[in-house]
C-alpha cells in the first residue's frame, strides 16, 4: 500500500473531524444531550461512517468516502425546544428517507427538482447565523475568541485546507491556559455508545428531519456523487443511498445525526497522487475508515477537551468553519437573475430562527420560497 494513501486518509479524517466537531457538539447541546450522550453521539457518526466507507468501498470497488452532514448538524444547532429523543426520532426519519430515495430512483429526481437557488438560499440561511457570532463573540469575550480568529486566518493565509484546525487547536489552548474553565484530564472509555430511546412527532419529523434530509441530499450527497463523477468513477447512487441511510437510523439511536457522501474530503482522497491507477484507488476507502473508527472510539478522550472550552470559543470556531460553505451557498442562491428575489426570502426565513405550529425556520423558509418562485413564474408566463 503506498504511503501517499495513508497520508490522504488521515490529513483527509484530520480535516473533516477538526473542521467541523465545534458544530456537532453545539448541535448536541442544542438538543439537551448530556455528556455521556454527546460523546455517544460523536462515536457513533464516526465509526458508522468509517464502517460505511470501508464497505462500500470494498463492495463498489470504488474509493467512496462518507462524511457527517455539516449543514445537517448546523440545521440542528439552530433549533429550539426539541429534546434529544425527539431529535433522535427526527435522525431516524431522515436515515429512512434516505434509504427510501436509494431504492426509489423518482424520490432522486424529485430531490434533484427542487430549485438550486431554494436549496442554497436555505443553507445559507441555516449557516449564516453561525457565521455572525464570530463577530459577536470577538466582541463580548475578546481575550478568548481574539487569539482563535488570529490563528485561523494566519493559517490560511499559509493553507486554508488547514485553518478550521489550527483554530480548534487554538481554542484548547487558550482553554487550558484560562485557569476559569476548571478543566480535569478526561478518562477512556471503551465503549462510549449510549442508546437513546426516539420519540417521534410529526412537528419534529416536518421541522427538523425533512429539512435535514433536503440540505443532506442537496447540499453533501448530490456534490459527493458529482466529486465521483469529476474524478471519472460511475458512482454508486443505489447502493450508497441505501448503505448511508439504513447506517444512519442504527446510529441514530446512538445519537449520531446524518452521515453521507464526502465532497471536499473526497477530492483529498481521490486526487491522482493518492494512487495512481484508478482501478486500485479504492483501496483508500478502507484505509479512511479504519481512521475514522479509530478516531471514534477514542472520542472519550477528545471530546470533553472540547467541550471544556467556553462556549463564545465554540462558537467562534463553528462560525469560522462555516464561512466558506455559506460564501458557496450564497452564491448559488444568487447566481441567477430569475430566482433571486425567491431566494432572498427563503434567505430571510430561513435565518430569522421563527418557529410556527412547532415546526422550525429551515422548513418554512423553504415552503416560502417554493410559494414565492411559483408566484414569479405564473406572473412571467402572463
Amino acid at each position: 500500500m503506498r504511503i501517499q494513501m495513508i497520508t490522504a486518509a488521515l490529513v483527509a479524517t484530520l480535516v473533516g473531524y477538526g473542521s467541523t466537531i465545534a458544530l456537532v457538539l453545539a448541535a448536541a447541546a442544542a438538543v439537551g444531550a448530556d455528556a455521556a450522550q454527546t460523546a455517544s453521539w460523536v462515536a457513533a457518526v464516526s465509526v458508522a461512517k468509517g464502517l460505511g466507507s470501508a464497505f462500500l468501498s470494498t463492495w463498489t470497488r470504488i474509493p467512496v468516502v462518507l462524511a457527517w452532514s455539516t449543514p445537517g448538524a448546523a440545521l440542528i444547532a439552530g433549533t429550539t425546544g426539541i429534546d434529544i429523543h425527539e431529535a433522535v426520532g427526527a435522525f431516524v426519519v431522515t436515515g429512512l428517507l434516505i434509504a427510501l430515495t436509494g431504492a426509489v430512483p423518482p424520490l432522486t429526481r424529485a430531490v434533484s427538482r427542487i430549485p438550486g437557488a431554494i436549496a442554497a438560499a436555505m443553507l445559507a440561511g441555516v449557516l449564516l447565523p453561525f457565521c455572525l457570532e464570530v463577530a459577536r463573540g470577538a466582541a463580548n469575550a475578546p481575550a478568548l475568541v481574539l487569539p482563535v480568529v488570529a490563528v485561523f486566518f494566519a493559517v490560511r493565509i499559509l493553507d486554508p485546507l488547514f485553518a478550521v484546525l489550527a483554530a480548534l487547536g487554538a481554542g484548547i489552548a487558550v482553554t487550558l491556559l484560562a485557569p476559569q474553565t476548571g478543566f480535569a484530564p478526561p478518562a477512556f472509555d471503551a465503549f462510549p455508545f449510549v442508546f437513546i430511546v426516539p420519540a417521534f412527532d410529526l412537528a419534529t419529523a416536518i421541522g427538523l428531519g425533512l429539512p435535514l434530509y433536503i440540505v443532506t441530499m442537496a447540499s453533501q450527497n448530490l456534490p459527493g456523487f458529482a466529486v465521483l463523477r469529476g474524478a471519472g468513477y460511475d458512482p454508486p447512487v443505489a447502493r450508497a443511498l441505501g448503505v448511508t441511510g439504513a447506517g444512519s437510523v442504527l446510529a441514530g439511536l446512538f445519537g449520531a445525526h446524518t452521515f453521507n457522501m464526502a465532497a471536499i474530503t473526497a477530492a483529498i482522497c481521490l486526487a491522482p497522487e493518492v494512487e495512481p491507477d484508478p482501478a486500485k484507488r479504492w483501496h483508500v476507502g478502507p484505509v479512511y475508515g479504519a481512521i475514522w473508527i479509530a478516531v471514534g472510539l477514542m472520542g472519550s478522550l477528545i471530546v470533553p477537551a472540547i467541550t471544556a472550552m467556553p462556549g463564545a470559543v465554540i462558537a467562534a470556531i463553528a462560525g469560522l468553519a462555516l464561512i466558506t460553505p455559506t460564501l458557496g451557498a450564497l452564491a448559488s442562491a444568487f447566481a441567477e437573475p430569475p430566482t433571486r428575489f425567491a431566494a432572498a426570502v427563503t434567505l430571510a426565513t430561513a435565518a430569522s430562527g421563527m418557529s410556527a405550529f412547532g415546526i422550525g425556520a429551515a422548513f418554512w423558509g423553504l415552503m416560502a420560497g417554493l410559494a414565492v418562485l411559483a408566484l414569479d413564474q405564473l406572473a412571467s408566463a402572463r
